[in-house]
């Protein structure tokens, strides 16, 4: 029987330097997407599914201050908007922070890879089942369930590690996370493993790890017994590869929902522009008219 995941590990160590300039003193996580912060993204997929705790792992103080005031109620900003009647910018502030959710730290010293970051959460997390989130990786559903809610349907069917994964051509998989002895029926993959980043010619698959994942506690036990990988560092993959080769359970899912990379500023700029001509008609006559008149 599979119990509800209660806490979400979200990973926000390190120093940002795709993202420079703007990340010199502002964490990538407040970097904007169709005007909110992508962190933001995160957090109301978590509150769609219930999950009432959220761990940051920060890498120093000044980041975890971030976080904690954006995350922290603003009395003076709210009575503010009350009073001049701005009701709906009063709206967008109260709803930064979701109905009973509470929000966690853990340090990450060094950079140690993203499973050690994930270790440092387990304190915390206790015996619970836990989310992992990568917070620039985005995913929006414009209509239908969250990434979030299609993960947590197939892993109330079959527990064990369920994650989103992703078709991509073979020379791509270099790239990425692969599922090893896949079997898929739909939109489920059922696999025995995971190789992080392959060889071209040691590609099993062209189903990509990407993330989100539920994970089963079990996990936080197997961490510390995993070597480093060829970047020279602790990742999670290689834990999950680790805990199917002791015969867990692990399921891909090819989620309906659409991806937005923002681990780049190029990346955030093609995301910016898809998503808000996704969902603004005004923008979209907008740039009709001004390609028209840019390239005549």
């Amino acid at each position: 029987m599979t119990k509800k995941p209660e806490v979400c590990i979200l990973p926000v160590a390190g120093l940002s330097t795709r993202n420079l300039p703007s990340t010199k003193a502002l964490h990538k996580g407040f970097l904007t997407l169709h005007s909110k912060p992508i962190i933001q993204y995160a957090v109301d997929a978590c509150a769609e599914i219930g999950i009432k705790e959220i761990v940051f792992i920060y890498s120093d103080q000044s980041c975890k201050h971030l976080f904690e005031t954006h995350f922290s109620p603003y009395p003076w900003l709210e009575e503010h908007l009350r009073s001049k009647n701005k009701l709906d910018l009063l709206k967008v502030v109260e709803d930064i922070i979701p109905a009973g959710m509470t929000f966690s730290f853990a340090e990450q010293s060094e950079p140690k890879g993203n499973g050690h970051a994930i270790l440092m959460a387990k304190e915390i997390v206790g015996d619970r089942d836990f989310v992992v989130m990568w917070p620039d990786d985005v995913y929006v559903n414009l209509r239908g369930k969250g990434v979030l809610a299609q993960l947590l349907d197939v892993y109330n069917e079959y527990g064990g590690m369920v994650e989103n994964i992703m078709e991509f051509p073979r020379e791509q998989m270099v790239r990425y996370g692969a599922l090893i002895g896949t079997v898929r029926d739909g939109r489920i993959v059922h696999a025995k493993g995971k190789i992080e980043k392959p060889k071209l010619e040691e590609v099993p698959s062209n189903y990509a790890s990407m993330g989100p994942y539920i994970l089963p506690n079990a996990i936080m036990d197997i961490l510390p017994e995993v070597e480093k990988g060829n970047n020279g560092e602790i990742n999670l993959a290689d834990a999950m590869g680790l805990a199917a080769e002791r015969g867990m359970k692990l399921t891909g899912v090819l989620c309906d929902s659409m991806r937005f990379d923002c681990g780049t500023n190029k990346d955030l700029e093609k995301a910016n522009l898809k998503l808000s001509l996704m969902e603004d008609p005004e923008l979209r006559a907008y740039c009709r008219d001004l390609l028209d008149t840019m390239f005549v």
